[in-house]
């Protein structure tokens, strides 16, 4: 009889872990700067891009859930980003940046679902004909496509709030 596994409780704790740690940043107010948006969509999509290049070309059944998922995060984190409250200091303008309870819930949610999803692809890879590399591209254009987005949609909303408090200022 061989020492207990104890690889199945960090497999559940880390998630946990991870969605607590993102309910306590939403919930506080943080200052947006929107000259420095672009920085972690640029991070992650070069490290996509390096991470895809570095492979053979997907078969066409693998790149079609590419393709979706890729479209679903863009979908989950446009949603994500208009639901995220952007508020503008009229004096100083200030932008902040605050994610509602509802965004907070949807990042949860599908925090969740993504790792329960992952758990079961890769225990049934061979089932669904789909290697653990293949699942993990999926799950890293997803997350892309969720950071992008999101960033995308809030940097918008924040320049038209900062080009009407210039524009009333003068």
């Amino acid at each position: 009889m061989g020492p207990p596994d104890t690889a199945g409780h960090w497999t559940y704790l880390v998630p946990i872990i991870a969605i607590v740690v993102i309910v306590l940043r939403g919930v506080r107010t943080r200052n947006l700067r929107i000259e420095r948006m672009w920085i972690m969509p640029t991070l992650i999509l070069g490290g996509v891009l390096f991470s895809l290049s570095s492979q053979t070309t997907p078969r066409f059944t693998v790149l079609v859930a590419e393709v979706f998922a890729l479209g679903m995060g863009l979908g989950v984190g446009w949603w994500r980003g208009r639901a995220t409250i952007i508020a503008i200091n009229p004096e100083t303008h200030a932008l902040t940046s605050k994610a509602s309870p509802i965004a907070m819930a949807l990042i949860a949610g599908v925090f969740l679902l993504r790792f329960a999803f992952r758990d079961y692809a890769i225990g049934h890879a061979a089932d669904l004909h789909i290697t653990p590399v293949e699942i993990t591209d999926i799950f890293l254009l997803f997350a892309a496509g969720v950071v992008c987005a999101q960033r995308l949609e809030m940097w918008i909303r924040a320049r038209r709030l900062l080009a009407a408090a210039q524009s009333s200022r003068s």
